[in-house]
């Protein structure tokens, strides 16, 4: 038995090698991509922080099939907070995205990843800026405009900490991101 284990271990790793090879030159959705995301974004935070603003993403990922996908940005949440605290957050994702297409030009999609951002804030005049990182996930649906350009509306939420001692009562700050954007997207 133990002179064909290496026969059989070869033979299914050709059968798998073909398979692969094959479902790969029948997937001609896979590529690099870009697009970039407009919205609203709501933060849910502790007294002053409260707010919402315009929030803005330009991103790039690259499709390894038509199911999934890995993918990077850059979001600005802009300015947010008023009276004794004020702040402002930016940072980078990496996400993985799993893409369904229910239809021929309609698809959902579903990503998490991980945010890494900088806040810059003012509490009661002591400036400060914190560098920390977020899980995130979110989902949305694409419309085809074309067979490179989508269209999209997506929601997506942040656990974003502010960890910034507050100088009036000592206590960390604990926010979260809801966003809601439209976005295009075009595939190469």
């Amino acid at each position: 038995m133990n002179k064909y284990l290496p026969i059989l271990a070869s033979a299914m790793a050709l059968t798998a090698f073909s398979a692969a090879s094959q479902a790969a030159v029948m997937d001609d959705e896979s590529g690099f991509y870009v697009g970039g995301n407009y919205g609203y974004v709501k933060v849910d935070g502790q007294d002053d922080f409260d707010d919402d603003n315009d929030v803005m993403q330009a991103l790039a990922g690259y499709k390894l099939n038509r199911y999934v996908a890995v993918e990077g940005s850059y979001i600005d949440f802009g300015k947010y907070g008023g009276g004794i605290a004020k702040a402002e957050t930016d940072g980078y994702t990496a996400a993985l995205k799993l893409t369904a297409p229910i239809a021929e030009r309609v698809e959902l999609y579903a990503k998490g990843g991980q945010l890494w951002y900088t806040t810059d804030y003012d509490i009661a005049g002591v400036h400060g800026d914190e560098d920390d990182e977020a899980l995130f996930a979110g989902a949305g649906v694409g419309f085809k405009v074309t067979n490179n350009f989508l269209v999209n509306a997506e929601y997506t939420w942040y656990d974003v900490d502010l960890d910034a001692n507050d100088a009036l009562n000592g206590a960390d700050t604990n926010t979260d991101f809801n966003q809601v954007s439209v976005g295009a997207e075009y595939r190469f």
